[in-house]
């Protein structure tokens, strides 16, 4: 153990964590450059060539020059991916429950409200109920 000191194996693990965060940050800034539909295709393929020629300097001025729109284009990603499974979940919700009749949820749910507020009776609700689910 006197070969290889324990500040040797600090530094040593300090570097290789930070060699692993810089090619996260690389790809990360590899995938941004394909996601950026506002960019032409040289200047694609110009970031592409600066970030594999000089990879430091590249992926550095890449996220000094383009930061703000690698956050807006993240942002907009995450709110169409949420967009989308929500939109997924109220299909899936309306679909499931009246095989082909896709409003009986929310028919139900109106129902449900209406009974709640008093406007109909328990006897009214089971009734158009059991019309809904029929």
């Amino acid at each position: 153990m006197d070969d290889y000191p324990a500040l040797d194996l600090f530094w040593t693990m300090l570097w290789f964590f930070l060699w692993i965060m810089w090619l996260f940050l690389l790809f990360k800034v590899v995938t941004d450059i394909f996601r950026d539909h506002e960019s032409s295709g040289w200047a694609k393929a110009g970031w592409l060539i600066f970030c594999i020629v000089l990879p430091y300097l590249g992926v550095l001025v890449y996220v000094i020059a383009r930061g703000k729109g690698m956050t807006r284009r993240d942002v907009q990603q995450a709110q169409d991916t949420e967009a989308a499974f929500q939109d997924y979940i109220r299909k899936t919700a309306g679909t499931s429950a009246g095989a082909g009749k896709g409003g009986s949820v929310d028919e139900l749910a109106r129902l449900a409200d209406l009974k709640d507020k008093g406007a109909i009776t328990e006897e009214e609700f089971q009734r158009a109920k059991a019309k809904i689910l029929s």
